[in-house]
């Protein structure tokens, strides 16, 4: 069990906590906990509705890990079952299902990511249709038997929706109802979520309750706002540090998060003891902290932690070698291109197509807004706005950038 004491644990625990509900039955489960040596069980249900995760999909695998540090077992829950429904939260439509093969996946490299965070050891590793599949008719008029239809649809998202007269499919309502099924099935102490994830964390403690259970404590984490500094972390803002990245992509990314983000990147994204994170607040706040060399300390410590201490020297190095000293990156991908077959009618390369063909750009229309916005160098050199279509001869050998970490060599 944990070496630390009860109120350790949940200083450690509330440390970056958006809310826990009830906390007073928390300390109890803790105590009781400590005294029969028997750790709790906290658990994480996630469907695998994409295969690549960001720092914002971290957080509460982080909490989680902090919970195993304590001495707790953690149960991840892989949602294959739930992902065929689609988690109505914060959703103004349906959400699409996926198939079975895009969940199987997606929830293959969703645990090799998710195990960089968490200790393997100290994690059981389970999928909802282990139970949820079996259920048949009867089982589910029993479950849906222990809810209203009044207390369903206070949901904000259903609410939201009735009002608005969008449609809300039958099967959406049985979403948090599985949810809360998957607390039963394993006993779960606690369940961890985003703030969009109470009202499903709260039906499990209804449902166990009513199971004649002791109700699992409802702990939601706040959403990290992306490196834009306005919005939630999403791939669809494009604000987003992936777990993916490569080390010094992920590291010139952290470099470009408000000042402002620091503390709760701290928090939310790194391992930084408490303490440690406390006297980072008080020396920002004093000024006694510079907060460039801080910022640096962040990404290296972001990067250290998915790709060890000396990748995320080389990314620092890397960063100055670009930002600094305003040198291009020695490793720089190439790729050849059949000039030939890429050019239009007019022997022209359409510039936007290419940079969205290669990963440059998610798509041509975002590659124009780029070149319009000085945003395109060839060999440093910045694109005049409307410089979509060029020469062959203007791009053969050369390096395209774009944006300052995207570097392509074309041959």
């Amino acid at each position: 069990m944990s070496n630390f004491g009860i109120d350790e644990q949940l200083e450690i625990i509330e440390s970056g906590a958006e809310q826990i509900v009830p906390l007073a039955d928390l300390r109890k489960k803790l105590e009781r906990s400590q005294a029969s040596g028997a750790p709790l069980r906290i658990k994480l249900g996630v469907d695998p509705t994409a295969p690549d995760l960001h720092l914002g999909h971290a957080v509460p695998l982080r909490k989680l890990r902090q919970f195993q540090d304590c001495g707790h077992t953690v149960v991840l829950i892989i949602g294959d079952f739930t992902a065929l429904i689609g988690d109505p939260s914060g959703r103004s439509v349906t959400r699409p299902p996926l198939t079975p093969e895009e969940v199987a996946a997606n929830a293959e490299t969703y645990i090799e990511q998710a195990f960089k965070i968490l200790d393997p050891e100290k994690t059981e590793l389970r999928h909802n249709s282990e139970w949820l599949s079996p259920l048949g008719f009867a089982d589910l008029l029993k479950i849906t038997s222990k809810f209203t239809v009044a207390r369903i649809i206070e949901r904000d998202d259903f609410d939201k929706r009735l009002k608005e007269q969008k449609p809300i499919s039958l099967h959406e309502l049985l979403y948090p109802m599985a949810q809360a099924y998957d607390s039963v099935a394993i006993e779960a102490d606690v369940e961890l979520g985003g703030t969009d994830q109470l009202f499903n964390l709260l039906a499990g403690r209804e449902l166990m309750e009513k199971s004649g259970m002791e109700p699992q404590i409802a702990l939601t984490m706040p959403l990290l706002v992306g490196t834009d500094g306005v919005q939630k972390m999403s791939k669809s803002y494009q604000n987003y540090v992936g777990l993916t990245d490569d080390p010094a992509d992920m590291f010139g990314k952290v470099m470009s998060i408000p000042d402002e983000l620091m503390p709760s990147y701290f928090r939310l994204a790194t391992a930084e003891s408490l303490g440690e994170i406390k006297a980072i607040e008080a020396g920002l706040a004093d000024g006694s902290l510079h907060p460039g060399q801080l910022k640096r300390r962040l990404a290296r410590d972001i990067v250290g932690l998915y790709y060890g201490i000396e990748a995320a020297a080389e990314s620092e190095a890397a960063f100055d070698r670009i930002f600094k000293q305003h040198a291009m990156p020695t490793d720089i991908a190439e790729v050849t291109i059949d000039w030939g077959s890429a050019s239009n009618d007019e022997g022209r390369i359409f510039l936007p197509a290419l940079m969205n063909q290669h990963g440059l750009a998610s798509s041509s229309g975002e590659a124009r807004r780029l070149i319009d916005g000085g945003g395109v160098k060839i060999d440093g050199e910045a694109l005049a706005a409307k410089s979509y279509e060029l020469e062959p001869a203007a791009l053969q050998g050369k390096v395209l950038q774009v944006g300052k970490r995207k570097y392509l060599k074309l041959n």
